[in-house]
C-alpha cells in the first residue's frame, strides 16, 4: 500500500485516531481529521499529535473532503452508516478500517480472535502463551493497544494476535490472518445493526480471506457459529466441551485433548487458575491456535496454569460474611451473563442491568428461575429487565450501584453468592465496564472491611 502523496481522511480521533493519523504522515500521505467533537473536546488528542502536518475538520464532517480523499480511514466507534462516508462510497471512494490499514504492512503470522464474548480473555491468553514459548509477540487491537501502533512502535515481532469487534470487521479488504476464531455468536450492538444477520456477516469478515492453507478455529457447540461453517475456505479446527472429536480439540472429564494430523495432545484443567465453564471455550481456543503456529504443548500448558485471568471478567473481588462477591462488569451482553450464571450451581444474587443494547433477555429466563435467588436491577434498561424476568424470582429494583450493592449484602444468605454481571452497557451510569466494575469492587471492599 503506497501512501506517500495521497490524501488521507482520518474519521474518528481517539486513541486509533491519533495512531493511524501518526503513522500516515510517517508514509508520507497528505492527512486530514474529521471528527463531530470540537477542538475543546479533542484537545489531548490534538497535544499528541502536535508538530505534525495535519489538517483538521473539527465538530463537523465536511462533505466535499470525503468525496475528495483518496483513502478514507475508519475509526472503530464509527458507524459505517454515517450520512458521508454513504456519499463516499456511492462515488467510488475506498472506504477501510484501521485493521486493514495496519494488517497491510505487517508481516508476522497472526491470530485474530472474535465473537461475542470472551474475546478479551482468549486474546490475552494466546499472547501469554506465545511468549512464554519464546516468540517475541504483540497483543492488540479491540484491547489496548490498536494494531495500528504495532507499526508506529517500530516493535519487532514475530507473532501478532489481534482482538476484532464486528465494527473493525466491517470495512476489511484483504485482512489476512494465519488463524481465525470464532468463538461464540449471540445478539449484541442490535442498537447499532439492523438486523441480528448483519452483526452475524460483520463478524464472518474474520474469515473472508483466509484459504486452506489457513486454520479457522470453531467453537461448534455453537449452533449459530457452527451453521456459519460451510462458508469458510480455511482448514477448520472444532472445538467442544460437549463431545469427542475425531480432529480437533475438546475436553472431557477434566482433561482438554488437543488431536491435529498425527499429534495428540493432552491438557489436565486441575491447574487451571481460570475459572468458569465458558473460561473452558477461551482456554481451547488459545491452544488451538498457539498449537497450530509452532508452541510446544508442556510451555503451552505452563503458561496457562501461570494465567489468573483478568479484571471484570469473573473476578472474585471480596468475601464479606463469607459470601463471594464477583465482578462481572465485563458481562454486556445476555449471551455472556448466560456463561457466568452457568458457572455457579444456585443462591445467586445477580445485580444487572444498565443502557440496553436492544436484544432480547429471555435466554436467561431459565437460569434465572433455577439458580437466582435475587434479582437487584438499576440503569435505563431495569423496567424493561423485570419486565422480561422479574416473575421468575425474587426482584428489586434500585437507583444506584452502591444500592444494589448493600441490598445483596442484606439479601444473600450463606451459601450463596453475589454476582454482578449486567446484561448491559455502562454507559447509563458509568464511562465504561471498567469503571462500573471498580465502584463495585470499592463497595464490596467496604462491607468486607467493617
Amino acid at each position: 500500500m503506497n501512501l506517500k502523496d495521497k490524501t488521507v481522511l482520518v474519521v474518528g480521533l481517539a486513541r486509533t485516531g491519533v495512531a493511524v493519523a501518526r503513522f500516515l504522515v510517517s508514509q508520507g500521505a497528505r492527512v486530514i481529521v474529521t471528527d463531530m467533537k470540537d477542538e475543546t473536546a479533542l484537545a489531548q488528542c490534538m497535544q499528541e499529535l502536535a508538530g505534525l502536518d495535519i489538517d483538521y475538520q473539527l465538530g463537523r464532517h465536511d462533505r466535499h473532503t470525503f468525496l475528495m480523499a483518496d483513502l478514507i480511514v475508519v475509526s472503530p466507534g464509527v458507524p459505517m452508516d454515517i450520512a458521508p462516508l454513504q456519499r463516499a462510497r456511492a462515488q467510488g471512494r475506498e472506504i477501510i478500517s484501521e485493521i486493514e490499514l495496519a494488517s497491510a504492512f505487517i508481516s508476522a503470522p497472526m491470530v485474530a480472535i472474535t465473537g461475542t464474548n470472551g474475546k478479551t480473555t482468549t486474546t490475552t491468553l494466546t499472547g501469554e502463551i506465545f511468549r512464554h514459548c519464546g516468540f517475541p509477540t504483540f497483543v492488540g487491537g479491540n484491547i489496548d493497544p490498536p494494531l495500528i501502533e504495532l507499526l508506529t512502535s517500530a516493535e519487532a515481532v514475530e507473532r501478532v494476535v489481534v482482538e476484532l469487534s464486528s465494527f473493525q470487521l466491517e470495512a476489511i479488504k484483504s485482512f489476512h490472518p494465519r488463524v481465525s476464531v470464532l468463538l461464540n455468536i449471540t445478539e449484541d450492538h442490535l442498537d447499532r445493526y439492523e438486523t441480528f444477520r448483519d452483526y452475524i456477516d460483520a463478524k464472518m469478515h474474520i474469515f473472508d480471506n483466509q484459504s486452506e492453507e489457513d486454520f479457522a478455529v470453531l467453537n461448534i457447540d455453537d449452533p449459530l457459529v457452527k451453521a456459519e461453517q460451510g462458508k469458510i475456505r480455511a482448514t477448520v479446527v472444532p472445538m467442544s466441551r460437549l463431545q469427542v472429536l475425531e480432529q480437533g480439540i475438546w475436553h472431557r472429564d477434566g482433561v482438554i485433548t488437543f488431536r491435529w494430523q498425527g499429534r495428540e495432545e493432552t491438557f489436565p484443567t486441575a491447574g487451571f487458575k481460570l475459572q468458569g465453564v465458558h473460561n473452558i471455550d477461551n482456554i481451547m481456543a488459545a491452544l488451538a491456535s498457539t498449537l497450530l503456529m509452532g508452541c510446544p504443548a508442556d510451555r503451552a500448558l505452563a503458561a496457562v496454569n501461570a494465567f489468573k485471568g483478568l479484571p471484570h471478567r469473573m473476578e472474585h473481588v471480596a468475601t464479606v460474611n463469607g459470601i463471594p462477591y464477583y465482578d462481572d462488569s465485563k458481562g454486556t451482553n445476555v449471551g455472556s451473563v448466560v456463561k457466568s450464571l452457568e458457572s455457579f450451581p444456585g443462591k445467586v444474587t445477580l445485580i444487572a442491568g444498565g443502557k440496553d443494547k436492544g436484544g432480547e433477555y429471555a435466554p436467561l429466563a431459565d437460569l434465572v428461575r433455577e439458580r437466582v435467588s435475587h434479582l437487584i436491577l438499576l440503569g435505563e434498561a431495569k423496567e424493561r429487565i423485570r419486565k422480561e424476568l422479574g416473575n421468575l424470582t425474587d426482584t428489586h429494583l434500585v437507583g444506584s450501584l452502591e444500592e444494589a450493592v448493600k441490598l445483596a449484602h442484606r439479601l444473600t444468605e450463606p451459601g450463596g453468592v453475589v454476582l454482578l454481571s449486567p446484561a448491559c452497557s455502562s454507559f447509563d451510569m458509568f464511562s465504561s465496564y471498567k469503571e462500573r466494575g471498580d465502584r463495585f469492587k470499592a463497595i464490596a471492599c467496604a462491607l468486607a472491611e467493617k
